[in-house]
């Protein structure tokens, strides 16, 4: 028997940063950077050897050392940070930078925006995952904590039944969802806020207008018209739990129910995910 290393990276997790860009009115970034580098390192897990390794505590300070530039998209920083990585360590032969960044708004007084005062804006976050190698380089970007919800307009039925079924079919059911979508890009020349904004857009329109026979089937039209309307995107992949909501039985107290009072499960819960992307593009593992 032969004992050897396999693929391995490592890096410094969740580093956050805030970044504050003063002037007659403050904008806020802030941002939760994670990088991963691969490479020339099996003698730091063999030997422990550790010539070729970049401390995560380095990583750490070049992020806050690249954030004193202005910062501009997520996805521009990003990459900033990979080729840096790549191009300044010979050892990395691959870095991986993902960021996660929270919006914020402005808080209104008296009917105008706050200069410098501001509010988390929800619990949907904007993502960015940037891999760079020697020759390559993928760009994928997302969201994720999109929660959306419909009241009707949704469908289950027609599905294979078995001794242990019990859910009953039905023509009118809540639909809700949190949505983690991510797409990869066919390039770098992008308007990465254009597209972003657009994708959210188109993401969030047809799960409201289209009438859905699944959540599977809502999450490929979602996906398809993200690729039919920005051609600058690749594929997209979307993952996408079943909020249940499930209606309450209120036959105990001589009441009717006509889908008007449900009970909100939040476990267990289905988990419906899948890759929409274009026939024409390569494909790409690294990215991911």
């Amino acid at each position: 028997m032969t004992i050897r290393l396999g693929d391995n990276q490592y890096g410094k997790a969740e580093t956050h940063v805030v970044r504050v860009t003063r002037g007659a009115k403050h904008e806020l970034k802030d941002m939760t950077v994670s990088i991963a580098l691969a490479g020339d390192f099996a003698a730091t897990h063999l030997t422990g050897d550790n010539s070729h390794v970049v401390p995560t505590d380095t990583q750490k300070n070049t992020v806050f050392a690249f954030a004193k530039d202005p910062v501009g998209e997520i996805e521009d920083f990003a990459l900033r940070l990979a080729r840096h990585f790549v191009s300044d360590h010979r050892a990395v032969q691959r870095a991986r930078v993902a960021i996660a960044e929270q919006p914020w708004a402005r808080i209104t007084v008296a009917g105008r925006p706050h200069p410098h005062a501001f509010e988390k804006d929800g619990s949907e976050q904007r993502l960015a995952a940037v891999t760079c190698t020697e020759d390559s380089e993928w760009v994928v970007s997302g969201i994720t904590g999109l929660t959306l919800l419909k009241s009707t307009g949704s469908e289950f039925r027609g599905y294979r039944q078995d001794h242990y079924t019990t859910l009953p079919e039905t023509r009118d059911r809540v639909l809700a969802t949190a949505v983690d979508a991510r797409w990869r890009y066919a390039g770098e020349d992008v308007d990465w806020m254009a597209a972003r904004r657009e994708a959210r857009r188109l993401l969030v329109e047809t799960f409201a207008t289209k009438h859905s026979l699944s959540l599977q089937q809502t999450l490929y039209a979602m996906g398809e018209a993200v690729l039919e309307a920005r051609p600058e995107i690749a594929e997209i992949r979307l993952s996408m739990p079943n909020k249940h909501h499930f209606v309450v039985d209120l036959q105990p107290f001589g009441l009717n129910n006509e889908n008007e009072v449900f009970y909100a499960s939040d476990r267990p819960y289905g988990l419906i995910e899948g890759t929409v992307t274009r026939d024409d593009v390569e494909p790409a593992d690294q990215a991911w």
